[in-house]
């Protein structure tokens, strides 16, 4: 396409990706108000405005402009190694922290940058990060189903945590920092 409209000085090949991966993995952040973690956990989803997340929704138009935090979630996956069906990172980004922290005390200003608050009344007493595999559904999928997304589960990107877990986390890099 570049080639066919140069001479008319139109468009150029500037970007600033180069090529996208295939393979759409994202972090889907997750919290219980329940006072002790079991396989019988109730865990609910914080949903993004620009991200993946409901499986019936629509992926948005944003353009021109991204969300930022939308954008930084989008960046965790690729400093995500998998390693057969294992989860391999190499620690994990201070915003992303600090974002947690904030989700944990219920913070108003953070949680107006996501869709819906799924704790509208108080905060979670635990939140974790999931890792999943999304795809698009076929047109017969979402015919059948009404989903624009499938997705599967490869883990866990940060087990469950409650907030001293996180302050304590906080305070240690604090120091270690001076």
């Amino acid at each position: 396409m570049n080639y066919n409209y140069n001479p008319l000085h139109l468009i150029n090949a500037y970007g600033a990706f180069g090529s996208i991966t295939r393979e759409r993995y994202e972090v889907v952040l997750e919290g219980t108000d329940e006072p002790v973690i079991n396989v019988h956990t109730h865990w609910k989803e914080y949903e993004f405005r620009a991200k993946p997340g409901r499986l019936n929704r629509c992926p948005p138009q944003v353009a021109p402009y991204h969300l930022r935090l939308d954008w930084l979630m989008w960046f965790i996956p690729f400093s995500i190694m998998l390693v057969g069906r294992q989860i391999a990172t190499y620690g994990y980004e201070l915003w992303f922290v600090r974002l947690l922290e904030k989700l944990l005390r219920g913070d108003a200003a953070t949680l107006r940058l996501f869709a819906r608050d799924p704790f509208p009344d108080h905060p979670p007493k635990f939140i974790r990060a999931r890792y999943y595999l999304y795809e698009f559904t076929t047109a017969e999928e979402r015919q059948q189903t009404g989903d624009w997304w499938k997705r599967t589960l490869i883990g866990d990107y940060l087990q469950p945590v409650k907030l001293s877990d996180i302050s304590s986390a906080l305070d240690r890099t604090a120091v270690e920092h001076r």
